[in-house]
């Protein structure tokens, strides 16, 4: 079992995987072959600082935790946000989501973590669907999320995806 950070950077994407409980990865991801989630990995959702689109009040967070429940594998009906296509998808089952504007301030723990080895760069690492996390960090990231986690259902009302409420 492997553990990754899904990265989403816009409110569209998010909201289409927390509602269908569902990853999607653009045709020229780096999540092709070997580094793709698996069926049974974990998965750490985490938001950028721009996606509810005020990058300067808001900060990019782990907030979430899932279970990959199904194989990377091409979607029978490709996905488009903000005119990029998602050819490949897998599906997931929400552990638990922490409330809006609470989780793991990832910028504050990059120092402490191995999947970013220069600290000083660590965005460049961002800037792909999904990262795969060493298990040492996985779990570290993993004992500071579970404290702010609420059950799926009890928080998903609190993502308003509208962009005038954010």
């Amino acid at each position: 079992m492997a553990a990754h950070l899904i990265i989403i950077g816009d409110l569209e994407p998010l909201a289409w995987v927390l509602d269908n409980q569902r990853m999607a990865f653009p045709a020229s991801s780096r999540t092709q072959g070997a580094a793709a989630p698996a069926k049974g990995d974990e998965i750490l959702l985490y938001t950028t600082r721009a996606c509810f689109r005020n990058p300067t009040k808001n900060r990019g967070r782990i907030m979430g935790l899932a279970t990959v429940t199904s194989e990377t594998a091409p979607l029978a009906d490709e996905v488009v946000f903000g005119g990029r296509r998602f050819t490949t998808g897998c599906t997931l089952r929400v552990h638990g989501l922490a409330p809006r504007g609470e989780g793991v301030v990832l910028a504050d723990l990059v120092t402490q973590l191995e999947v970013f080895p220069d600290p000083r760069h660590w965005s460049v690492r961002m800037r792909r669907a999904s990262l795969q996390l060493p298990d040492t960090d996985a779990v570290f990231l993993r004992r500071e999320l579970q404290p702010t986690l609420r059950p799926y259902r009890s928080v998903l009302g609190e993502y308003a995806f509208s962009p005038a409420l954010t």
